[in-house]
């Protein structure tokens, strides 16, 4: 056996098999972890459901509490009130509320009318569960979650469902409402399929690099010397420096998110227990200190949910729930309660925003506002969002301490996740400032323009 192929040999069947065994630990790794990632993923959306049950029921608990706490009315009169507000009540496309008696007697169901003033106590779906049941039994407990099998709208179709019910302590009445899994199930579905196809895809890339990697081997052992092992070492360090610098990526990328959402809850938190302390000393009411020792304990369940769920809560709930123009009034209302800096404020956007443009400003309004209180020492701040044709337009401008240049600046990291947020929907940063004349920070985006990956 020739030195030229002695060379090759122990050139390619180091690399065979390590490439073999490479390749095998890194789908058996990257199978681990999908099937991990899609387990905490099943977990927290499920837990996101049940949140946004709790939340409906709560908020229907809210519409009929009035009537309930009227003693000029009639137990029969409130009850026909009660159970028509009920029945009005629905969200979503699907979403509808529903009312047993003690005994099991159906008062409302809006989309199965016929069930009304039937006893449904002994009935059971077709896994066997008596439902009506259980349901009572969680109620009863104070509110609680079950999971049955239910008849879905339109097609009146089987479908597993997770349901909501608390007691009306009134007349002994279970009120509920629940969520049909179908929809979990297929986005679950959907994530798997796109994981696997994640990792087929990996394994093709990595076969073909190797492939490519084993034939140049070949090819250039019969023409050059062991110089090459040296060459061969310099694109293993170049490809882990491109390893390492994705790592950086995306660790950068997590501690945005962190900073941008739990961190500037924390923050809140902070403030409303420092705001507490204040009324305690200035000896006001107690349930007014309680009222917001109560608010930083929401906040504080909020912030270790959000924790549980770091890579999904990518879009704030009150942009679904109340837009971007009342979800910057929030901000704003809360920043002035915490400061007392008075603050202007104008919303004038005509079209509906992509998500990902809502997302950034608000994001990009909580860094500014959160700067204002910890740096600007300002009395007044003008925060207004306008479109110009298809550019949406935000400004914050603080009447505070400003700087006389940039540079004197601390190198926070909130200024870089400003301008990295705007800039990776496509946006432009600007920031002024002039020593006691004050802040501003902008953003122009464009509604039509790509987002960069």
């Amino acid at each position: 056996m020739g030195l030229k192929i002695k060379i090759i040999l122990l050139a390619v069947v180091p690399l065979v098999v390590s490439t073999v065994i490479i390749i095998y630990l890194n789908q058996k790794s990257a199978r681990d972890l999908a099937a991990d990632e899609l387990s905490i993923y099943e977990f927290n959306l499920v837990n996101a459901k049940k949140e946004a049950l709790r939340s409906h029921v709560e908020i229907a608990m809210s519409a009929i509490r009035p009537i309930l706490e009227d003693d000029s009315l009639g137990d029969m009169e409130a009850q026909e009130i009660v159970k028509s507000i009920l029945k009005g009540l629905r969200y979503s496309d699907d979403g509808y509320f529903f009312v047993y008696d003690s005994n099991g007697v159906n008062l409302v169901h809006p989309t199965q009318p016929e069930l009304v003033g039937e006893n449904l106590w002994l009935f059971k779906d077709t896994s066997g569960n008596y439902l009506i049941q259980h349901l009572m039994a969680v109620a009863k407990t104070g509110g609680g979650f079950h999971r049955y099998i239910w008849e879905k709208p339109p097609l009146m179709e089987q479908e597993e469902k997770i349901g909501y019910a608390i007691m009306i302590d009134r007349w002994h009445w279970m009120l509920g409402t629940g969520l049909y899994l179908g929809d979990v199930y297929q986005e679950l579905a959907k994530a798997k399929a796109t994981m696997n196809a994640n990792i087929r895809r990996s394994f093709f890339l990595v076969s073909v690099v190797a492939s490519i990697t084993l034939i140049c081997v070949i090819l250039l052992g019969l023409a050059i010397n062991l110089h090459e092992h040296k060459l061969a070492d310099s694109r293993l360090k170049a490809l882990v420096q491109r390893f390492m610098r994705l790592q950086v990526l995306e660790k950068r990328r997590l501690s945005r998110e962190l900073h941008d959402g739990i961190n500037q809850m924390l923050v809140s938190c902070k403030f409303r227990i420092e705001l507490a302390g204040n009324k305690l000393q200035r000896d006001d009411d107690k349930a007014v200190v309680k009222e917001e020792l109560i608010k930083a304990e929401g906040l504080i369940n909020q912030t270790i949910n959000d924790i549980r769920q770091v890579s999904h809560d990518l879009r704030p709930t009150v942009l679904d729930d109340l837009g971007l123009e009342t979800g910057l009034k929030g901000l704003i209302d809360q920043f002035q309660e915490r400061t007392r800096i008075k603050v202007k404020y104008s919303f004038k956007v005509i079209d509906e925003l992509p998500d990902e443009i809502e997302i950034a400003l608000y994001r990009f309004a909580q860094e500014a506002l959160t700067n204002i209180e910890k740096h600007s020492q300002a009395k007044n701040v003008i925060l207004q969002v306008w479109q110009s044709q298809q550019r949406v337009i935000f400004e914050c401008l603080d009447d505070g301490r400003g700087c006389s240049h940039q540079s004197t600046l601390s190198p926070g990291i909130g200024l870089i996740n400003m301008r990295e947020r705007i800039e990776l929907v496509g946006g432009d940063f600007v920031f002024q400032s002039q020593k006691e004349k004050g802040t501003k920070v902008s953003a122009i985006l464009s509604i039509t323009s790509p987002i960069m990956d």
